[in-house]
């Protein structure tokens, strides 16, 4: 067995780590840490938790390395930067699901997260990016980064035109919908009920680090392929859930049947991308619904001409496909394990 242990065990993202790792039959939950809470079951704190493995939360010290193989971070970022600090060459594997370091070029970094000051060197030993595209560096990673939820969609929905075409990109617009588990469990006056409910809230209009993420690692992946990249986000009153649309602008010409070859040949033999016409089922799909509770994210891709734009949605739960379950889907692939094992949940629906 696989010993795992989970810091941020009282957020979102925390409770389902533990919720996917005690039905996982290769992995053990051997510890539960976090800064507050201390002492206390994530059953009390999660009420869809019962299999907690009897662990309460402790305070994270160096002598975590000796009772795990591998330490996910669902912590804020700044928290991530100390422990990957403290552990990284103490933990055989530590998985940050933070925004840490996500960004690899110190300058885009700062802009959008200058509260998080990291080792330089640990940034660069990060492996980052979504399995599918990454999979072959996981083996022996000690580091591993996970995207952001949006900038997993995001990411998944552009590259089969950026690393399978070849396509240069000159502008790519970002429409981000998603739900209010996104913003975890802070309390913020905007995110109570009578706010959040019912509103479609524009809550990053002009920008968002996730988009800065995606063209980062883009860029560094196949130089000069993508331009311009921008993002509005908003919050809508689903609890899961988030629907990217990418609005893609090239001068080069490609069809609709040359497009949808292209993203089935991409992700051909990797089980977690569905790739999905618009219309083929009771309701258009995308849609975050359909996924919801799997580690599933589906894509579709439509070419405008009148618009003379490349149409991509991408669709997944933020908590699973964007948070845990990938999460999970890398320490597969990083131990040497089928990708799919513990993951094989279908979706909820209707949720």
């Amino acid at each position: 067995m696989i010993r795992a242990g989970v810091v941020g065990a009282s957020g979102l993202a925390g409770g389902e780590l533990i919720r996917l790792i005690t039905q996982h039959p290769d992995l053990e939950l051997t510890f539960l840490g976090g800064s507050s809470n201390i002492g206390r079951r994530p059953s009390e704190l999660h009420p869809g938790l019962r299999n907690d493995q009897g662990l309460t939360i402790q305070p994270v010290t160096e002598e975590v390395a000796d009772q795990v193989d591998v330490l996910f971070l669902a912590t804020p970022a700044p928290v991530s930067a100390e422990l990957a600090s403290l552990l990284a060459d103490r933990v055989p594997a530590i998985v940050d699901l933070s925004g840490a370091f996500r960004i690899r070029t110190p300058e885009l970094h700062d802009r959008w997260y200058p509260k998080v000051k990291r080792r330089t060197d640990l940034a660069d030993r990060f492996v980052y990016g979504v399995p599918e595209l990454i999979g072959d560096q996981l083996a022996d990673a000690a580091l591993i980064s996970l995207p952001g939820c949006y900038a997993t969609a995001i990411t998944l929905g552009l590259a089969p035109l950026t690393l399978g075409l070849g396509l240069d990109l000159k502008t790519v617009v970002v429409d981000g919908k998603s739900g209010s588990s996104g913003g975890g469990v802070q309390l913020r006056t905007s995110d109570l009920h009578p706010f959040r409910a019912g509103a479609i809230a524009p809550y990053s209009p002009t920008g968002h680090r996730h988009a800065a993420e995606v063209g980062d690692f883009l860029e560094r992946s196949k130089p000069g392929t993508i331009g311009n990249l921008t993002m509005s986000a908003y919050g809508v009153p689903n609890v899961r859930g988030l629907l990217t649309s990418s609005y893609v602008f090239t001068d080069e010409q490609v069809d609709q049947r040359e497009l949808n070859r292209a993203y089935l040949r991409f992700y051909k033999g990797r089980p977690f991308v569905r790739v999905r016409r618009h219309n083929e089922t009771l309701i258009p799909v995308p849609d975050p619904q359909v996924v919801l509770g799997s580690n599933y994210a589906d894509v579709t891709v439509l070419l405008d001409e009148d618009g003379g734009r490349i149409v991509v949605l991408a669709a997944l739960d933020n908590l699973v496909k964007g948070a845990a379950g990938q999460a999970v889907q890398v320490t597969n692939l990083r131990f040497g394990l089928p990708e799919e094992t513990g993951l094989t949940q279908q979706p909820v629906m209707p949720a």
